[in-house]
Formats: C-alpha cells, structure tokens, sequence
C-alpha cells in the first residue's frame, strides 16, 4: 500500500449526487472535501447522466484520486428508483474506469458499519461521525455529500484487506467480472 493517497468517494443518486474525498497519508486520513451535484432542477433523466459523468470525470481531473469507493444502489421496492440509481452508478464508474481509476463498491450497509459500527445507522449518525472523525466544522444541509465521503473513509479503512466487496482496475476487469451485463 502506497504511503499516500487519494480516495474519492461517491453517494450515486439522480436528485443529488453527493462526493467527498480524503488524503490518506500512512495510516491517517485527512479531509480534503465534500460537496454535492444537484440534478433535481432537471427533468431529462440522459441530461442528469451526462452531468454525473461529466463531473466525476471533473473530480478525478482535479484531484487525481488513486481510488475511488462507491456506494452500491440499495434493493427498495421501486424497480423505476433502482433502474435510475443503477444508471447514476454505472455512469459514476464509467468515468473513473475511462480514467483507469480502480473501483471499489460497498453496500450502504457496509459503509454504516464501517462509519459507525451499526449497519442501521441513520444518514444523521453517519454524518456527525465523520464530523467527529475528520474535524469538519460544519455539515451540509442535505446528508449525500456525507454519504459519498464515508464511502471513501470505510474503503480508507478496507485498505489493505481481502476484497469483500466488487473491485473494478478497468473495462477489462468489469468486464471479466460481468459476464452476463455485457451484452
């Protein structure tokens, strides 16, 4: 494991795409930012895509993450939700695949886990944990920008462990590993 690095984590969503990013230097990591990409103004579903993409690629241009951690779409009862999470995902990964950026998904279970040792933690847990964790003064109205940032602090602490969650280092290796996606 490199001594320093970059993690770029993202909260997928088509309303709000929340993002945050940390330094990890030794066994330390340190905040760098958090924000959030507002979709919800918007009505053409391929526009908010196009937007996703385009600033996940922006992110990574300006910061140069060495690895990025993204929260897997949960399994609710709307298949219209999910279809559209799933898409927001896969273009989030798209662009850090066009870059050569590995990929890590974690369930939001495992990141509430990770966060604050309760895989049922609330948004509201998860993100006074992390103000407490990384000394952020001040929290953001909505909670995505947090949610995006923990999923890069549970990759920070998955670092070095055996993979238990979809690591992604290309197409080559998306491919590879999803078979039957491609078709």
């Amino acid at each position: 494991m490199s001594s320093e690095k970059i993690i770029l984590g993202i909260d997928p969503g088509t309303t709000i795409m929340g993002f945050g990013l940390i330094k990890v230097v030794g066994k330390t990591a340190a905040f760098l930012q958090l924000n959030e990409l507002h979709l919800k103004k918007y009505e053409d579903h391929y526009l908010k895509l196009k937007l996703i993409f385009e600033r996940t690629t922006e992110l990574i241009d300006t910061y140069c993450p060495d690895e990025i951690a993204i929260e897997a779409p949960f399994y609710g009862k709307n298949v219209q939700s999910m279809l559209k999470l799933g898409r927001a995902q896969g273009v989030a990964m798209a662009a850090g695949l066009a870059r050569e950026v590995p990929i890590t998904e974690y369930s939001p279970k495992k990141i509430k886990m990770a966060i604050t040792g309760n895989g049922n933690a609330s948004k509201e847990q998860v993100a006074k944990m992390l103000q407490s964790l990384l000394q952020i003064k001040e929290l953001p109205k909505n909670l995505d920008a947090t949610d995006g940032l923990a999923a890069a602090v549970c990759h920070f602490y998955n670092l070095g462990r055996p993979a238990q969650s979809k690591n992604y280092s290309g197409w080559a290796a998306f491919v590879k590993q999803n078979p039957k996606k491609i078709g």
